[in-house]
């Protein structure tokens, strides 16, 4: 009987790069005792400029073999690299490493490992919420109530609500976009798709129905993006697309505010034509006398489907399971692909 290999736990030298404010986070009680006793780490070292001329600093970068990295770390350009000559690998306690991973990185060989699978799964659930609560017109319904402070005839008022058999457009199949399909599994509701990239095989073993763009909105009760943000989808929403949208359907962006033309959203905002769900807008902050703060169709909220509070340690936890495997000598569980960075998130 032949035993399977043994990896002997070391502890590699790994510094932290990321925002003050982020480690406070993201580093909770519970979590920095178990990235200690797998990293050979200064918990109180951080890096959030790797110009940094500090003696100390540049002994512990110099000897690094492991970037613990998240929201507010620097980029990790050439000059970076030439601080770090033994770093093998970049963890990354968060979603997106566009902001600072390079080319430089990518041709270091770097090994990259990121959180993304762990992010996706709070901006999911607040998309399921989102989904379930347009089609019942729970915004709608409550903005009345509270303006007549009486009885409201909801069968008169509501006629076309509810979530059976109602139609939602996914635009984009991303690790969040295939968590909603999952997530959406149990209800009475047909599922559209539209990913270039995405196997219509896969989506249809997933629960969807792969489609073209101006198909999925024309179709759909309630269009939720998830697709990356692009210079291919700019403005993916645009006027002539937002028209296609049927009357009273919502739009829910939880993605990037650039996929959208705020201004022709607005438009169709204004008219009480379409609904909306807006956890990210261009820009991020409205101004103060936009009037979708103040619109009954439209929920707007400042960024907070992603990780917050407790959800930050699934975040960590994740990326310090990644780095006990590297510890370990096994392969990232969620390794980044340099060659999908050009359509991914």
């Amino acid at each position: 009987m032949t035993s399977s290999p043994s990896y002997s736990a070391r502890r590699p030298a790994t510094v932290l790069a990321m925002s003050p404010g982020t480690r406070t986070a993201v580093l909770s009680g519970r979590i920095l005792p178990k990235l200690v006793r797998v990293a050979d780490l200064d918990p109180e070292l951080l890096v959030s400029d790797f110009g940094d001329d500090d003696p100390g600093l540049g002994r512990r970068l110099a000897e690094a073999e492991v970037l613990f990295t998240s929201w507010g770390c620097p980029p990790l350009d050439a000059g970076a690299l030439e601080r770090m000559p033994r770093l093998r690998a970049v963890v990354h306690a968060a979603g997106s490493v566009k902001h600072h991973v390079t080319e430089a990185c990518w041709d270091r060989g770097l090994l990259v490992s990121s959180a993304a699978i762990a992010n996706a799964v709070p901006v999911a659930e607040y998309t399921l919420a989102a989904i379930l609560f347009s089609n019942k017109r729970v915004l709608e319904s409550a903005h009345a109530y509270r303006s007549a402070r009486g009885p409201i005839d909801l069968l008169g008022c509501y006629p076309a609500v509810g979530n059976y058999r109602r139609t939602v457009g996914l635009i984009g199949a991303s690790l969040i976009g295939r968590r909603v399909l999952e997530l959406l599994r149990p209800f009475d509701l047909r599922v559209l798709v539209h990913d270039p990239y995405a196997d219509p095989a896969e989506i249809a073993t997933l629960g969807g129905e792969a489609c073209a763009l101006d198909e999925l909105l024309s179709r759909s009760d309630v269009v939720s993006l998830h697709a990356p943000e692009l210079p291919g989808t700019r403005r993916l929403l645009d006027a002539a697309r937002l028209a296609l949208m049927p009357d009273g359907a919502t739009l829910i962006n939880t993605a990037r505010g650039s996929l959208v033309d705020t201004a022709a959203l607005t438009e169709e905002l204004v008219t009480r034509r379409l609904h909306a769900v807006l956890d990210h807008t261009e820009p991020e902050v409205l101004p103060a006398g936009s009037p979708l703060f103040n619109l009954p169709n439209v929920l707007l909220t400042p960024h907070v489907a992603g990780s917050l509070g407790g959800e930050l340690d699934r975040l960590a936890a994740t990326a310090v399971a990644e780095l006990e495997r590297y510890a370990h000598g096994l392969p990232f569980r969620y390794p980044v692909d340099p060659a999908r960075l050009a359509y991914s998130a």
